[in-house]
Order: structure tokens, then sequence, then C-alpha cells
């Protein structure tokens, strides 16, 4: 990052200079958001933008999928987030002359997003084309508490001379339907990227209402197909001992009020702007006005001071029980604070929603939800704020009867959840790196177990979590095989796995490996709730109509899964046919030909030795108590060298993995990729939003990573890895319902009790017990694991239809990009 343009504070990120060269990345830089509703960081004067964005968790529009050849099963509705009326506009006047900065002449420049208070601020002094000197101060703020509210702040001051101000503050639809970034993005010359949201060709909200009087205006529109309806309320309040009058119009796209002052020198002129939006999945719009007018009306009743101190007391609260903190590191320190903070902005009121892969402060991805979610930012909501990860799995609970009918639409039993989706139909057109990727019902069976053994929840387990399990193990137990004719193993055909480079292949080891623990989890908790709670046990075979064999049918493939491992080369094969594909030639393969996906046909990708990210190395993680150290670092070893990193995914795993076997300089490289992924655009599309899965990531680099914790067999361990330049690492973690807090240095861990009753856990095999009101617990380190400091040269080798060895060297020095 730019260090002059963005100073180091490790509670904030501050814009010194303003520059237009990014605007993209700077408008999701500072976002603000809470789950449910989203504004990106566009400048208040409306003028200046990449992409104007407010965006609402779930709220989108459908359309057709267009297939050029058919082919029964495939997706055939389309979902994509809708770029809603925009409220964030209110445009400045000073002597009829507009405020746009990107020729105005500014004595002083500050945009600031406070990480504790929850706001985004902005300071400027502004010298008009007439050489008057204007002190123009804006704030902005989404509400956590009131999960329907935003406000917006603007306080204008003349400092020498009077003069005349207009301020137009607006809602606006933008009703060509047009996602405005895919116009901007194609005049940029930009090309097809599918990471990108769809555009839309039509209008897409109908107008249904619009009234105002004095200081309100209320407007509302349906979606023209999927027919979910949104109301959007603003009022206005006016402090200022100026003379001054207001005039309010709307029509069926537009709401404006223009408030007109004569500004007399020192006197400030301050706009606060109440918005409220409203959403539903079929309410009338009438109804939604309704519920705009409460919300404005009892924020007026309770005040905007009051509003701002709830922000802060939730911040504060969601920092005692979240907060990472590296010592003397204050760069990075800033960093792992943004990328937190935009974890609650889009989880903390998502509330029976997913959480989408952008968050709520962009458009990338369509919004869509995807088993990121399941494996990136539940571990931290479970360990953090488990109200929320159970949110989370409630949502997936809810679309369990749309994954039964997927399943049955692709010929399996069970459930089969969607592999990217909105309104739980599968929305992927492209099969073979969508659809095909199964693994995403052991990812969210993975979520649930890990939930409920960090918060003992059982009773979400047994009433509702059970039906995910016991659906998940069917479709399973009927997707995979026995193949009796040979080894009498469990296989599963025709799946892709995480690594999007390699696509419908035969007993993909992440999937085999999630699919045996999904089977055995399942198998597991029937056994568990016919024997605790008979009763529930009762009505869950009644509800599922579960067969008297199918516990034992899904044990035995548990059992018998096969693990594909090759004993000449000493690897976990990524697929039954991985090593026998030709080498990808990365150390050759030119920069502006990455990410591959964008410059290289997908059959050309698939026949070759090439990862996206990391597949294999993400097993090792999430299962690492099936593998050995040394088949970790066999694997990590042969699969570094051939995995590209084109995913933001990538990074994080192979962070927690490099630590884990040894390559202590390598886990700090990646770590500190992953944690610039945004801030320093690194993958240049920071654009399109916030990398919301890579943020929950750079949680479990540090915790799981360095901080070393496990949590296999709900039994929670910790094996640290600290990196020799951080003096200590301090995090908190919540084990059913008792919050402890870490503090890990070189020569010990410490924990203790910082609310709730007591905990326990191991260190390095050794039993540790924290009670409140307790001592600490230091537990004395001796080493923190293996260590391979030397440059290294991972060889990767493939083998040749013949059977003979495929050798290509690649090296590479330990913490080389």
């Amino acid at each position: 990052m730019d260090r002059l343009r963005y100073p180091v504070d490790e509670w904030k990120l501050t814009e010194a200079v303003y520059d237009t060269h990014d605007l993209g990345t700077s408008e999701t830089l500072f976002a603000v958001g809470n789950g449910y509703l989203g504004l990106r960081g566009n400048v208040e004067e409306g003028r200046e933008t990449y992409t104007h964005g407010t965006f609402i968790n779930g709220f989108h529009e459908t359309w057709p999928i267009r297939h050029a050849e058919e082919a029964f099963g495939f997706a055939r509705v389309g979902q994509t987030i809708v770029n809603v009326p925009d409220t964030k506009t209110m445009k400045l006047y000073v002597d009829d002359e507009p405020m746009l900065l990107s020729v105005a002449d500014l004595d002083e420049y500050d945009r600031t997003l406070d990480f504790r208070a929850g706001c985004l601020t902005r300071d400027i002094l502004w010298r008009t084309p007439g050489g008057k000197r204007v002190r123009v101060r804006s704030r902005r703020m989404v509400s956590f508490t009131q999960r329907h509210l935003a406000i917006m702040e603007m306080e204008v001051t003349v400092l020498d001379h009077a003069a005349p101000v207009v301020v137009s503050s607006q809602i606006l639809n933008r009703q060509d339907g047009k996602d405005e970034y895919h116009v901007q993005a194609a005049a940029m010359g930009e090309g097809w990227d599918p990471r990108k949201a769809e555009s839309f060709e039509s209008r897409v909200l109908e107008p249904q209402s619009h009234w105002s009087n004095d200081s309100r205006m209320v407007l509302g529109w349906r979606t023209a197909n999927s027919k979910m309806t949104i109301a959007v309320g603003v009022d206005h309040l006016i402090e200022t001992a100026d003379e001054h009058e207001s005039s309010i119009e709307t029509d069926e796209d537009m709401g404006k009020m223009v408030i007109k002052v004569q500004a007399q020198p020192g006197v400030p002129i301050k706009i606060t702007k109440l918005v409220a939006y409203h959403t539903s999945r079929g309410v009338p719009v009438r109804e939604l006005v309704d519920r705009c007018h409460r919300t404005l009306d009892r924020t007026r009743t309770e005040g905007v001071q009051k509003q701002y101190d709830d922000q802060r007391a939730w911040l504060d609260a969601f920092w005692e029980r979240s907060d990472v903190v590296i010592e003397g590191s204050p760069q990075l320190q800033q960093a792992v604070r943004w990328n937190l903070f935009h974890l609650a902005q889009a989880a903390g009121r998502a509330e029976q929603s997913g959480v989408p892969a952008k968050g709520v402060s962009g458009s990338g991805y369509g919004g869509h939800y995807f088993w990121d979610t399941e494996v990136y930012v539940l571990p931290f909501l479970t360990y953090t704020t488990p109200s929320m990860a159970r949110s989370a799995m409630r949502f997936r609970y809810n679309l369990l009867d749309a994954a039964r009918v997927r399943a049955s639409e692709l010929a399996e039993r069970g459930a089969l959840f969607p592999w990217r989706t909105i309104d739980g139909h599968e929305a992927s057109a492209y099969y073979a790196a969508g659809t095909a990727q199964y693994h995403i019902d052991a990812d969210i069976s993975y979520a649930l177990y890990k939930y409920v053994a960090a918060t003992g929840d059982t009773d979400f387990l047994y009433r509702q979590g059970v039906d995910i399990l016991v659906e998940t193990a069917r479709m399973w137990a009927d997707l995979g095989f026995w193949r009796e004719n040979g080894d009498g193993a469990f296989h599963i055909h025709s799946v892709t796995g995480p690594d999007e480079y390699t696509t419908v292949v035969n007993d993909n080891l992440f999937t085999n490996v999630m699919a045996r623990f999904n089977l055995r989890r399942a198998a597991e908790t029937v056994l568990e709730l016919e024997k605790v709670a008979p009763e529930e046990y009762a009505r869950m075979v009644q509800r599922l109509d579960l067969g008297p064999d199918e516990v034992e049918e899904w044990a035995s493939a548990a059992e018998h899964m096969h693990i594909p491992y090759d004993e000449t080369i000493g690897v976990h094969p990524q697929d039954a046919h991985f090593l026998e594909r030709e080498v990808w030639d990365l150390a050759n393969t030119p920069k502006d030909k990455r990410p591959l996906l964008l410059y290289y046909h997908p059959l050309v990708i698939y026949r070759f030795q090439v990862l996206k990210q990391a597949d294999v190395v993400l097993a090792l993680f999430l299962q690492g108590d099936q593998f050995t150290l040394d088949e970790k670092k066999s694997d990590f070893e042969y699969y570094d060298s051939i995995t590209t990193g084109d995913s933001t995914l990538s990074g994080v795993v192979q962070s927690i993995i490099a630590a884990e076997v040894g390559y202590h300089k390598l886990a700090m490289n990646y770590f500190t990729q992953a944690l610039f992924v945004d801030l320093g655009d690194l993958h240049g599309n920071a654009s399109d939003g916030v990398h919301v899965a890579n943020a929950g990531g750079v949680w479990e680099a540090l915790v799981m990573g360095f901080g070393g914790l496990r949590d296999y067999n709900r039994k929670i361990s910790f094996d640290p890895r600290l990196p020799d330049e951080w003096p200590s690492l301090t995090f908190r973690f919540t084990l059913k319902g008792t919050r402890v807090r870490a503090r890990l240095t070189h020569a010990a861990y410490e924990f203790v009790v910082e609310d709730g009753t007591e905990a326990s856990f191991s260190v390095r095999g050794q039993q540790v017990e924290v009670r409140a009101g307790g001592p600490a617990v230091v537990v004395p380190l001796a080493d923190q694991g293996p260590r391979i400091d030397a440059e290294r040269a991972f060889t990767t080798r493939g083998r040749r239809e013949d059977g003979s060895l495929i050798t290509a060297s690649v090296p590479r020095a330990a913490g080389e990009d």
C-alpha cells in the first residue's frame, strides 16, 4: 500500500490523498455495511464513481439461463444481486459551482473508516473557483443495531465570505436496469470475467409507489421476474442558524430534496439524512412503506446520537470477542483489523441469509453464496460470535427442501446443495466447475459439526442439523459405489474438487476425505440421538423416513472410502489420474496470462497438472488428523509448486500448512499476501467487492496457522507456530459460552477466562483447564515445531501413460511470490 496515501493507524483506514485512478478499489475499501445492507464507498457528490453501489443481502433478480446446447438437469434460472436505489448522493453547490473532487482545489483532504466507531467520515477544505474556502465534513453509517437503517450527514461551513449554498439530497434508481460496472468495464477495455456479476438487459425494478411530505420521501419497487419488493425511505434533519428553505419532489425513479441556504461565514449547515431500506420476497410494497415509516419515526424519537452510541457499543462488544493483536507490527495490525471489520460488515446482521462472496460491498460473483462461507467464514463466527454462526447454519437448513429437489434432478437420493445460489436453486451455468462440486454437501456438514462441537448447541443439532447430516449422507451413499471386482473400496466418480482447474474427475481426494467425514458424523449423530434423546430420534426417523440399514451403510462407506495415495512418488494424488498429466510450466508462463482461466480454454488447463487453488492441501487442513506430518509435508511440497494462487482462497490454506510442516518463512509470505489481497488489490479485482472468504481465512491463518488451534473429534488442541518477527500474538476464542484470551509468545502460551465459567483444551498434549476468576494458565513451550529455513526447490512430478516419471524442477526460494 502507498503509505503516504494510506497512513498506518491500527484502528482506522485513512485516505490522505484523493486519487481517481483506482476508484473501484477505494470504493470497496471504504464500504460500510451490516450484513443486510451495504453501501459502497462512493463520494457523496455522486459524480465521480467506478460503480454506484447499494446492495441488500439476498435481494436479487432472476433471468433465464440460455445454454448453447441443452441437457437435462442444467441450471435454468440465473440469480443476480440487484444494485438497489442509491441514497448516498448529496450534491453540493457553492455560488452555484458544484464540488467535483477530481478538479477541486483541496487544501485538506481526509477520508477515514473507523473500525471502532463503525463510521466512514470525510473532512475537506475546498477552495471554490471563486476563491472562497469551504469546510465540508460528512459521516456515513450503516447501523448494526437497527438492521434497516443508514445515516448520512453533511456539514458545510463557508469560512471567509457569505455565499449561497445548495445541497441536493437524492434517492436514485438507475431505471435502465444495467449494472453500471459493466458499462464502465467495457469502456475500459476489460473483457469477460466469470468472477463478475451478470448484467441485465432490461428494466429490473418496476415502480410501485412514491410519496413525500416536507421532509420525508418514500419510494417502492418490485423486481420484474423474481417479484421481490423493496421500499426506500429518506428523512431529513436540517440544523443551521442561517436563513434557508427546502423543497422536495418524487417521481417513479427519483426522490430529491433541495436545501438552499444563504450561508454566512463561520455558521455551520448540518444536514442529516436518515435512510430506511426494507425488502421482502413478496410482501406488498405498501407494507414495506409502512415499515420504512416506522424505522424513520423510531430513529427520530430516539435521536441520531443514540444510533452512533449504539453502533460503538455493538462494535466494542465485537472487538472484545474477535480482536487479534500482533505485537509490534502496526502495518499488519491495521490490515488484520480491516479484514475482521469487513467480516462483521458481511455477517453481522445477515440473519437467516447466507454470507455472499462479496458480502454487501459489491456485485462480484452476482451476490451468490458459495461453499466458501462454511469453510472460511463459519469458523471465525463459531469461535467469536456463535449466534451468527447459528444463523448461517439455519440459512442452509431452510434451503434443505430445494437441495432435495436438486439431488433428485441429478438422480441422487438425499439432498445436494447448489454450488452457487441466492434463493436455494443452482445458478451455475457451467456445471463442470460448478454443479460438479458435490463437496459442498460435506463442507456444510463440516461447518455444522464444528459449530456444535465448539458451542455444545445440541438443541439445534437434534432438531434441525441432523436433517442436514442425514440427507447429505444419503447423497454420498447413493453417489458413490463399491468396486467389488477390484479393491472392495467405496469410490466417488465424476466430481470436481475445490480446484477448478481440474474438473469432473474420479476419486478427488478432497471430496472423498470430506465425504468420509460427512458419512461418519451422520452415523455418529443418529446413534447419539437415539441414545440421549429418544423422543427426538423417533420424530427424526418419522420425519426423514430413515431406514433401518442406512446408518450402517454410511458407516461402512466411510470405513472403506478410497483415499488415493501413490507409493512411488509418496503423495496423495489430487484425483485418480492427476499424476498422469503433463506438468504446466508455471515458471515460463507470462504474468500477463494470469489468471489462467481468463486466457486459456478450460480444456487446455484440464490437461495439465496445475491448480487454481489448494485442493489436497485444504484437505490436509480440514481433516489434519487423518494424515501424518510426513504426509502433509510431502503433499504440501508437491502441490505448492504447481498451485497458481489464481484464487484468493489458496494463500491462507497454504500459509496454515506451511507453518505446520516447517516452512515458516513461506507461511509468513502466504499470510501477508492474503492479508493484503484487497488492501493491495493483489488480484486486480478488489473493485468488485471485498473477498470475504479470504478475510475469514486471514483469521484462520492467525488463529489456526500461527496460533495452532485445531478442533478434531470435539477436542480442542493447540500446536503453535509463532513467526520469528512477532514478539506475541493475542486472540480470543469462545468454547461453550466461555470466552478465553490466548497470548502466544516464543516462550509460552497464556490463557485466561474473560467471560463465562471454564474451558478445557490441550497444548502439545498437555491438558489445560481455565476458570473464571482463576489465575492465567501459562504453558511453557520448548520449541514451536519443525522448521525448514533453507531455500527450497520443490520438484513437480508426473507420470506418462507408460508409467515412467516426468520430472520438472521448479526452483523457488522460501517466501518467493
